[in-house]
């Protein structure tokens, strides 16, 4: 009886190997789906001495208003786990000094990067001026930042960061659509003088 059990099950063994012609290929690694939201737009005007246009998936906190952090703003997309941070300085003869921290905080980035793209930004209209970056790596811990000056009062930098461990490759749907809502909001750009 047994050895009619062993028989069969190497019968059935051997049938189910013949059977098997194809030979297996492993699947690629497979990413969630993203879903992006429609473009629509709100302007942010209020006390700070800016003013843009920016999408209305974020979120606006301006509760980073410390002594030295007047005009601070994050940009929060919960959605994508993603925060544009803004910092703000007035300009009193010290212009060299932030486009020098600008372009370190940057170059901090080179490491992880494999390229660093600038784009310069000129709006003579608006009295806008600056150099956004491009950061592309997989490794890269902020894929966007720019500044913005009018070169004598006013001096905006902001960076985009994710909260998750450095992915672009995967990323990369979710940053290109980030960075387009991003360059509308250097198009929209304007300088205001604050209430105080």
């Amino acid at each position: 009886m047994i050895n009619k059990i062993i028989i069969s099950l190497l019968i059935i063994s051997f049938f189910s190997l013949l059977s098997c012609d194809e030979a297996y290929t492993p699947k690629p690694r497979g990413y969630f789906r993203i879903d992006l939201p429609q473009k629509n737009y709100l302007l942010f005007d209020s006390v700070f001495p800016y003013a843009f246009e920016y999408p209305n998936y974020a979120i606006i906190d301006t509760n980073l208003q410390l002594n030295d952090q007047k005009y601070w703003m994050n940009l929060q997309m919960p959605q994508f786990k993603a925060t544009l941070h803004f910092s703000y300085k007035k300009v009193d003869n010290n212009l060299g000094e932030y486009l020098e921290d600008a372009h370190t905080l940057v170059t901090k980035l080179i490491p992880k990067a494999d390229g660093i793209y600038d784009s310069l930004i000129v709006d003579r209209k608006r009295n806008v001026f600056g150099l956004s970056y491009r950061v592309v790596g997989s490794g890269a811990a902020s894929p966007y930042q720019f500044f913005l000056t009018d070169s004598s009062s006013h001096f905006v930098r902001a960076a985009l960061y994710f909260n998750t461990i450095p992915n672009n490759d995967s990323l990369q749907p979710v940053i290109d659509f980030i960075e387009s809502d991003i360059n509308h909001i250097i198009e929209t750009f304007e300088w205001e003088k604050p209430i105080r």
